[in-house]
Parts: C-alpha cells; sequence; structure tokens
C-alpha cells in the first residue's frame, strides 16, 4: 500500500467513526458541477502516475490524481489518445475527476461515452477497504460492470484510486466541414448522414451553422468530404476543443443558465425554451435558458431524455443542488440507495452533490 492509500484509510475511517463528510478532489477544475461542495478536502492529487501502459494492449492503468493533461500526452506519444475526448474545464483536470462526473465529448457520437472505456477500477469504500473491480485487458467477463457505476457517480461511492481504460489510435486524418442551415435542417441532416458509411466522428450546429468533422484515414476522410461538400474549417481542431472546453461564444457567462439535455437524436429543436447549441448528432442539447426546470425538464421528457442544470447560480435562498439533476424513477432511485448503503454506509462521501438527501 502507498502511503496515499493509508492516509487515505485513516481519513476515511475516522470520518466514518464521527459521521463528518468527506468532499473527494482533485484539482477542482468541475467544482461548479453538481450539487453543494460540502465537508473536509480529501484531495486526491498526491496519488497520480501511469501504473501500467502497452501500446501493443490498448489498455492504460493510472492513479486517480493524475493530470489529465499527462495522460494524453502520454498516449499521443505512442499515436494513441481517449477516444471519448474527456473536457479539462481547467488546467489541471485529474483523471479521477473525468470518471466521477463521467462527461465526454463531441466524439462521443461516433465511439462511445467515458463509460464504454472504463475496463477497471480500484477504490476506497467507506469503511476504509480498498476494492478491485474489472480488470486491465479488454476481454474481462468477470461479472457484472459494478466499476462502471463510478462514470457520473460524482464520487458519491467511494475514493478511486486507480482506473484502467481501453485506448485506440488517433485517427490519422481529420477534416471539418461547415454548413449554413437552421437547427430543423441540421437535426435532419446529422440523422440522415449517420445512416450512411461516413466517417463522421462529430456533429455540432450552432449560431445558424452545421459543423461536421470526419476522422479516419486519409482515403476515406478525403472521399467523405468530397461527398459532403460545404466549406473548409482550415483549423477545425480548435473548434472541437472549444466545443470540448466550453469556450465558444454560446457557453460565455452564467446568466441565462445553461442546461444539458440528452434527448433522441432526431427531437424537434427547442427553440421556445431558449438558445441551443445541438450535439452529437441530435442526442445532446446545451440549453441557455431562463425557463423553470419543470418546464425544461417536461419537454426533456418528451423528447424521451432528460435534463441536467450544468452551471447557473443558484437563486438566492435556494440550496445549489436542489434541481441539478433530473431525479430518476423511484424503483431506481431506491436502487440506488441501496449501493450507496453498500459502498458508503455512513453517508460521508460527497454527500449532496448527486441529490441533496444522497
Amino acid at each position: 500500500m502507498t502511503d496515499f492509500i493509508e492516509l487515505a484509510r485513516e481519513r476515511v475511517r475516522q470520518a466514518t467513526a464521527s459521521q463528518s463528510p468527506l468532499r473527494i478532489r482533485g484539482s477542482g477544475s468541475k467544482d461548479f458541477y453538481g450539487g453543494e461542495l460540502t465537508g473536509e478536502v480529501l484531495d486526491t492529487l498526491t496519488h497520480r502516475g501511469v501504473v501500467a501502459y502497452d501500446p501493443s494492449e490498448l489498455v492504460i492503468t493510472l492513479k486517480a490524481g493524475t493530470p489529465l493533461h499527462e495522460v494524453e500526452a502520454a498516449l499521443a506519444a505512442s499515436g494513441q489518445c481517449l477516444p471519448f475526448e474527456p473536457p479539462h474545464f481547467g488546467a489541471g483536470a485529474t483523471i479521477g475527476g473525468c470518471v466521477g462526473t463521467g462527461l465526454s465529448g463531441p466524439r462521443r457520437m461516433q465511439v462511445g461515452s467515458l463509460r464504454d472505456f472504463l475496463l477497471g477500477a480500484t477504490i476506497m469504500d467507506g469503511r476504509g477497504d480498498v476494492l478491485r473491480f474489472g480488470g486491465q485487458v479488454m476481454k474481462n467477463v468477470a461479472g457484472f460492470d459494478t466499476f462502471r457505476l463510478q462514470a457520473g457517480a460524482m464520487g458519491t461511492l467511494g475514493l478511486l484510486l486507480e482506473l484502467s481504460f481501453k485506448v485506440l489510435p488517433t485517427p490519422e486524418a481529420e477534416i471539418t466541414r461547415v454548413f449554413a442551415c437552421d437547427a430543423a435542417a441540421a437535426i435532419e441532416t446529422m440523422n440522415r448522414h449517420a445512416g450512411l458509411p461516413l466517417p463522421i466522428s462529430a456533429a455540432c450546429h450552432v449560431d445558424g451553422l452545421l459543423h461536421l468533422r470526419l476522422s479516419g484515414n486519409q482515403a476515406a476522410v478525403r472521399t467523405a468530404a468530397t461527398r459532403l461538400g460545404g466549406d473548409d474549417v482550415a483549423d477545425g481542431s480548435s473548434f472541437w476543443r472549444a466545443l470540448r472546453e466550453h469556450q465558444l461564444p454560446f457557453f460565455a457567462g452564467d446568466d441565462p443558465p445553461l442546461w444539458r439535455l440528452a434527448v433522441k437524436s432526431t427531437a424537434a429543436p427547442m427553440k421556445a425554451l431558449g438558445r441551443e447549441l445541438i450535439d452529437w448528432g441530435g442526442a445532446q442539447r446545451w440549453l441557455r435558458s431562463a425557463e423553470s426546470a419543470e418546464a425544461i425538464r417536461a419537454q426533456a421528457v418528451q423528447a424521451s431524455g432528460h435534463a441536467t442544470r450544468f452551471r447557473s447560480i443558484a437563486p438566492l435562498g435556494e440550496p445549489r443542488g436542489s434541481d441539478i439533476f433530473q431525479r430518476p424513477a423511484p424503483a431506481l432511485l431506491a436502487l440506488q440507495h441501496r449501493l450507496k448503503q453498500t459502498f458508503d454506509p455512513a453517508g460521508i462521501f460527497n454527500p449532496g452533490r448527486l441529490f441533496p438527501d444522497f
């Protein structure tokens, strides 16, 4: 056991004994996301480094406090990448924070989400016990993928210690094309193209422009670009990076609040609610809206999805976490509470970050 693990175990056991909350934190790059920040900080930044990486196996294992930029640099040196393009939202973002928030970038529409590439996890539970789930190989059939519950759990199910990911080769070539059209035409175009053998790795509509990214080998990308037409974007990578990191003008400021909606890709534009950016080929909508949480969530449910209040300033007198995440159905919520009781019986880990009573 490392010094960090022993010190963390002592703090976890003390917190459990005294019923004192702990706030698991890496660099704090995503402190804005989720509910109230409560409890004494348990910092993971000293628990960093690559545990194992064999490029030929397409698997990397990392300590949870490893800065994301160091992970990406190590992979790039071998011509590989984290395919789900996790957002940083800050220079010191850690791989543990990426898993805790469960967020994925523009390429999610083509390859899948962070959860899909997580192969295993080592965590510390609320008793101070170290638990290992999954493995360090792509073909792991050890049973129920318990470790994937950590993706998006906001640190409420344990302290992440080590994480294993499947990685992929960096695309040989990428081209971004842009088309002028309204939101309805963009949704129709994105869904029509999704049914064709085209190497589209990202699709976004904002401010009257549809951006499509093509990724793959040189010949396939060039052929697809000729077929699609449109105007070439000289520095397409900068656009997709700005989208991933919320640095486009659409994301500037906190008023009105920024909402994230996960809906079916064919859902109609939601312009009646506010200003909209369409991502993931139509399946992810970023919404700037002053409408009530009830109205926004009703629209999301109508579109077979759900809504999250992503960035905002809580109204005066209201707790920050009162309506951040949409509460699941009662049966699913009961299951989540049982999982919380199993992994964190004293409720010390990040209380209130996911739901006010969780």
